[in-house]
């Protein structure tokens, strides 16, 4: 299936229409809350609440006996806000650090919704079929009202961002000066864990409790790269998870046998690698370049030095030294010269170099930079 082929069925096929515009909003509402638990260093945040929703999932089941989605994503909810509030009791409770509190409610909540779904998978209940699906995400299984759902909830995070966008801001960069302000961080915080929470919660049914954290903090890793500005790394982070979804979806649908969720993880995960290698402030490469650049102008630099040293013995700066005097010093190379020449800052005749009226001016100036830093 080409591109254009996709794009047809998009809007001609019931199925793939609604499973391209679920992951997509799942995208964009991930990527906007995940923002916020990346700069509040609580990556292993959305780990820990995927997997403390499975026992809710499985207890409702239990309870009701019926596979509604909704039911079943209410469970998923009170467990993974009672998982939250778990771990923020532990962290303040006790001497035990959060990462320690998030690796134990983590591994006591899954593995006690694995008991109870290989408990159910035993009953003689034909109704039980299909509830592993929310441990690695089925997007086959979305419905009109599961993405009018997810639609209603993005549209209320946005608000509620909008709404408390200067609490959220400073909350996130100084608690203490929040509370000097006035301001309740307790519920402010509450309030950003619920969303947390909420959203996670949503795209289960998606992407699965295993990966589920994956789709959370990646487009939002992948935005903290290109930029300093909260504001711009929602916005960043909400269009690269709406496009992995739209991408994980479409390379799902244009093969056989690719399941929808790992894929959007992938692409996920590939905006993040382009991010790290490219971003023009924090990219891999451009700090690369720029460690050379800083390296050669660095040589320029102490080559000049060096020159003027010699040249201000001399009453005349444009008399001529013999390139040989270079040749022991560490920061002289042939391209050294060469730039320099190009910079005007050297003549050269032959085997000689003098320094220029331009040279002689910027070489005393970083000759004294160099003697203050050196002082």
């Amino acid at each position: 299936m080409d591109i254009t082929e996709y794009i047809k069925l998009v809007f001609t096929d019931y199925t793939l229409r609604t499973i391209t515009l679920g992951t997509a909003v799942l995208g964009a509402v991930t990527g906007m809350l995940g923002s916020f638990a990346v700069l509040r260093k609580q990556s292993l945040l959305g780990d820990a609440i995927s997997h403390a929703a499975l026992p809710g999932i499985a207890i409702a089941f239990l309870i009701t006996g019926a596979k509604d989605s909704n039911i079943l994503l209410l469970g998923a909810l009170v467990s993974g806000l009672i998982g939250t509030f778990w771990i923020r009791g532990i962290i303040s409770k006790t001497h035990l650090k959060s990462d320690t509190a998030l690796g134990l409610i983590l591994s006591l909540f899954f593995g006690f919704g694995m008991l109870l779904l290989t408990f159910i998978q035993k009953q003689p209940n034909a109704n039980q079929a299909g509830l592993d699906k929310y441990l690695f995400g089925q997007a086959a299984t979305l419905l009109e009202h599961d993405v009018w759902m997810m639609t209603i909830v993005t549209g209320i995070c946005l608000f509620v961002l909008l709404l408390f966008w200067k609490e959220f801001k400073i909350l996130l960069f100084d608690a203490d000066y929040t509370k000097t302000l006035g301001f309740n961080t307790k519920f402010i915080d509450i309030l950003i864990t619920t969303f947390i929470v909420l959203a996670i919660v949503l795209g289960l049914q998606t992407v699965g409790v295993v990966l589920m954290s994956a789709i959370l903090l990646a487009p939002a890793a992948a935005a903290r790269q290109w930029t300093n500005s909260l504001g711009v790394m929602v916005f960043l982070a909400a269009i690269f998870g709406a496009f992995s979804g739209v991408f994980g979806t479409a390379i799902s649908a244009s093969q056989n046998n690719l399941s929808t969720g790992p894929v959007i993880v992938i692409v996920a995960g590939i905006f993040v690698l382009v991010s790290f290698i490219f971003s023009p402030s924090r990219g891999l490469l451009f700090k690369q370049i720029r460690f050379i650049k800083n390296r050669r102008d660095l040589q320029l630099h102490k080559t000049l030095s060096f020159m003027f040293r010699i040249a201000e013995t001399h009453e005349n700066i444009s008399h001529p030294h013999t390139i040989k005097i270079l040749n022991n010093f560490q920061g002289f190379t042939r391209g050294t010269l060469q730039k320099l020449v190009r910079k005007n800052y050297v003549k050269l005749d032959g085997k000689n170099w003098s320094l220029t009226e331009e040279g002689f001016k910027t070489a005393s100036n970083l000759y004294n930079q160099q003697s203050e830093n050196n002082e």
